[in-house]
């Protein structure tokens, strides 16, 4: 204790290496192997997540406050008309960060059910969260993306923008070659 009140650059050191081992350990990570999690499909039933293993899969888990925050990219992937056999997106609502109540998410994914004619599974208790070291998802989206291998081939927290948008796209073209 001596140590850290004689030098305080030490003090902070130890804090900074603390933190960024703590941040390290509650992140998802490229080249990952993930495995499947129980959640529940859009009527409340138990489901495990579809597609995994069998083709490259987008996952875009997003608190149901932030449900729009990746649109962008779902547009840009979709408007590629990726074949199915191929590649196949899907949405996962973070239930319980969400300040809305269940029902009114609900009838919201059946509206994005709709508009992007994909699987939206929802996550009651962070059960995904936590299975795949997703860390603090409240109030945004992480988009990641699956290989058939079942590791991750990218995964981000927050919204895609811009050059990362075409990036993303990129990396899909690749991958489905």
């Amino acid at each position: 204790m001596k140590l850290f009140k004689r030098s305080p650059i030490i003090a902070v050191i130890v804090a900074m290496a603390l933190c960024l081992g703590v941040a390290v350990a509650y992140a998802l990570t490229v080249g990952q192997t993930v495995q499947n999690v129980e959640l529940r499909d859009a009527k409340n039933n138990p489901t495990m997540i579809p597609l995994l293993g069998t083709k490259l899969v987008s996952i875009f888990y997003n608190d149901a406050d932030a449900a729009d925050l990746n649109d962008p990219l779902a547009d840009a992937l979709k408007a590629k008309g990726f074949p199915k056999e191929k590649y196949e997106g899907m949405g996962i609502a973070n239930l319980k960060d969400s300040k809305a109540p269940n029902f009114i998410i609900r009838k919201i994914i059946q509206g994005k059910i709709e508009k992007y004619n994909s699987i939206i599974l929802t996550d009651p208790d962070l059960i995904l969260a936590k299975a795949w070291d997703l860390g603090d998802c409240n109030n945004t989206s992480v988009v990641i993306f699956i290989g058939k291998d079942m590791k991750v081939k990218y995964v981000h927290k927050g919204g895609v923008r811009g050059a990362e948008i075409d990036k993303v796209v990129k990396m899909v073209e690749d991958l489905i070659k």
